[in-house]
């Protein structure tokens, strides 16, 4: 049913909670599973006035958050596993993921924002599966 899963990642608790999904489909479909860490390219504004500094350091993050999603991954014999750091504006980049590598299936985190965070914020889950060719599992907080 699915042969590539794509799992992206901030590193944040709304994100783990979605890795252990991800891999179960991996596993279950004996599908590739693909992690994708996004530095929002739009921090400060404009590219000009960011720091090369600053995009360094938030890939060095990113490539860490991938690192432990495919250790995980390894540990429950996920066969093929990918991991990619990108620059862009996330929702997008990640629709754009989807479209260059085939996926057939996203698995996101949502961190739970409402009110005036939501608002202002915005969700890039939210985009992601309003604008989504693929399916898109959604997995929330577990509680605390």
């Amino acid at each position: 049913m699915y042969d590539a899963v794509l799992l992206p990642t901030d590193g944040s608790e709304g994100t783990r909670a979605a890795v252990e999904h991800a891999i179960d489909h991996a596993n279950r479909y004996d599908a590739a599973l693909h992690v994708l860490y996004v530095v929002d390219a739009r921090i400060g504004g404009a590219r000009e006035t960011t720091p090369e500094i600053v995009f360094a350091e938030l890939e060095e993050q990113g490539r860490q958050a991938i690192e432990g999603v495919q250790s995980q991954a390894r540990g429950a014999d996920v066969g093929t596993i990918e991991g990619v750091v990108a620059r862009g504006d996330p929702h997008q980049a990640i629709l754009d993921y989807v479209t260059a590598e085939d996926i057939d299936l996203v698995v996101m985190g949502t961190h739970g924002r409402t009110g005036l965070d939501h608002y202002l914020i915005g969700s890039v889950t939210e985009k992601v599966v309003r604008l989504s060719d693929v399916p898109v599992l959604t997995v929330p907080l577990p509680d605390p």
